[in-house]
């Protein structure tokens, strides 16, 4: 799968794995790590964005939390439909960027935003399009999170592979991630796994 195919599926995507298959879903365990780690490490008017936030969960969470600077990216333009009906009052509030990360990311300033995070998201991003991760860090000024699959569940993120394939869709890649946030200048804070996911927080020095 080539990088603009790689795109496509993202943002055509419905029924599976779709913005309002998670909206159905709502916040999980993940929302609930993430909202715990910024009450401890970022301050309430931090800048916050989300790439590839779907329909809004994790940041309809965060605005519960008293998060209220809040900004997303998705690639799948129904997204904001999406979260229009789920979670107006975040739709109503926030920012969000409707295309690919590798063509918003790179229009935003040095330092545009305190926190970066991803859920799910950069385990999707193809190889030739590596070089994005180095444009988040040039937009954080403080954190960034990334909750990916890491192995945690049996057949997600098994370290032997460099990439697999999730129920013969679309491609998940396998990176350290530490090793590559680390290789661009961030510093790790904390590595917690879920049920699904692990979450790691990266602070810029």
């Amino acid at each position: 799968m080539d990088p603009e195919d790689n795109r496509r599926v993202w943002a055509d995507r419905s029924e599976a794995y779709s913005p309002e298959y998670y909206a159905e879903i709502g916040p999980n365990e993940v929302s609930e790590t993430l909202a715990t780690v910024l009450d401890y490490y970022a301050d309430d008017d931090a800048a916050i964005l989300e790439v590839g936030c779907g329909s809004g969960r994790h940041l309809a969470h965060l605005r519960a939390e008293g998060f209220e600077d809040l900004a997303g990216i998705d690639i799948n333009d129904e997204s904001f439909d999406v979260m229009a009906e789920y979670y107006p009052a975040l739709a109503g509030t926030g920012t969000f960027h409707t295309g690919p990360i590798e063509e918003v990311v790179p229009e935003f300033p040095d330092d545009a935003f305190d926190v970066v995070y991803s859920v799910e998201t950069l385990q999707h991003v193809h190889p030739d399009d590596e070089w994005v991760f180095e444009e988040l860090v040039r937009v954080t000024s403080d954190l960034l999170v990334t909750a990916e699959n890491e192995g945690n569940s049996p057949d997600r993120g098994r370290s032997d592979e460099d990439v697999s394939y999730v129920d013969d869709d679309f491609p998940l890649y396998h990176r350290d991630w530490k090793r590559v946030f680390s290789d661009l200048g961030l510093a790790q804070l904390v590595c917690e796994p879920t049920n699904r996911d692990t979450i790691r927080v990266f602070r810029a020095l």
